[in-house]
């Protein structure tokens, strides 16, 4: 299977570049696997569609605002920062632009010199490794100075808003990159309401790194390598798992939540006797064909023309039938990417 066959058309109008207000008011387009039916609904109507023997699983990672401005020391010349991984509270992983022309050893004052650092490696890897002064406590400095790093289709600075909108409600651990999107749609009010009808959610963790707007550069799919995202299911959560997994559908909210679920299925969930811990860095790379394990109905956005994420979902309702949902979705007009409008795969 070659990744040119999961191509599309989008005209750029259609790249939400913010979100709706209410959270819950986006379009949802409701995707039936066995008869191919597709119906057309808002986003707070899903509650008519999961049911109290369900489990919601939701991705509680928070996204750290993790762009920073600064200039080259002594040159002035402009350089973006996206930190991505702590190494350690001096040493981080981080994206530059511009990569090319940032040489080791480079010193970079960050946001009015609030940040200084230091490069520790030359070009040629994606994440480039920074050294900061020590005693200074970059996390803290990120939350003060920091600003979201809104994926790059979203053609705009980003404003106040972004900070808590590019967020989940949900979302109550620092170290995600990128939001997990489909879980945006959510509101407080609306998940209680979900709980209250019986329906059991479940929190489990991804932190969602720059891999997820990494394009597909081999022709031959088996041959991409995914960017290693840590993820953690703590033991409560598998124990809620395996005690509802054959009552119900498990319901992931998001490819983050399906990679994380099909990780842990594929290291024994289901056999366990006792529940553990799962955690680790995960490389889950789903695409078609794939015999989904734990997961039987899933909630997403709309995804790029021949990604990672168009190829996960793909796989689990097949090429033809989203293909055919996202020609319906340009023709209804709904907001595709990052801020855009959901779909619920049933």
């Amino acid at each position: 299977m070659n990744i040119a066959q999961f191509d599309y058309s989008l005209p750029e109008n259609l790249i939400a570049q913010r979100p709706v207000e209410p959270r819950d008011a986006a379009k949802l387009m409701v995707v039936h696997r066995k008869s191919g039916e597709i119906e057309h609904r808002v986003f707070r109507d899903i509650i008519d569609y999961v049911v109290p023997a369900d489990t919601l699983v939701i991705n509680r990672t928070r996204v750290m605002p993790a762009r920073l401005r600064g200039v080259r020391s002594g040159t002035g010349g402009n350089v973006e920062v996206i930190l991505v991984r702590e190494v350690s509270p001096s040493h981080w992983k981080a994206l530059l632009k511009p990569a090319a022309r940032l040489a080791k050893g480079t010193c970079i004052e960050l946001e009015g010199g609030t940040l200084v650092a230091t490069i520790e490696d030359g070009p040629g890897p994606s994440l480039r490794h920074l050294r900061f002064d020590k005693g200074v406590d970059v996390a803290l400095t990120l939350s003060q100075v920091g600003s979201p790093p809104l994926p790059p289709y979203i053609r705009r600075a980003p404003v106040p808003s972004d900070r808590n909108r590019y967020q989940t409600v949900y979302a109550d651990e620092d170290g995600a990159v990128a939001a997990p999107t489909a879980g945006l749609h959510f509101t407080g009010p609306l998940l209680d309401r979900i709980r209250e009808q019986g329906t059991v959610v479940v929190p489990i963790l991804l932190h969602v790194g720059p891999g997820t707007f990494q394009p597909i550069r081999t022709d031959v799919l088996a041959d991409h390598t995914m960017d290693a995202e840590y993820y953690r299911v703590d033991s409560s959560a598998v124990e809620t798992l395996q005690q509802r997994m054959h009552r119900g559908r498990v319901v992931a909210v998001g490819t983050t939540t399906v990679r994380t679920l099909e990780t842990i299925a594929s290291n024994g969930f289901e056999e366990t006797p006792e529940p553990r811990i799962y955690e680790g860095n995960t490389k889950c790379f789903i695409y078609p064909p794939y015999d989904f394990r734990l997961v039987d109905v899933l909630l997403t956005n709309f995804h790029l023309p021949k990604s990672t994420l168009l190829l996960l979902v793909s796989a689990f309702a097949g090429k033809d039938l989203i293909l055919a949902a996202y020609e319906e979705a340009v023709r209804k007009n709904y907001r595709f990417y990052s801020y855009g409008d959901a779909m619920l795969i049933i």
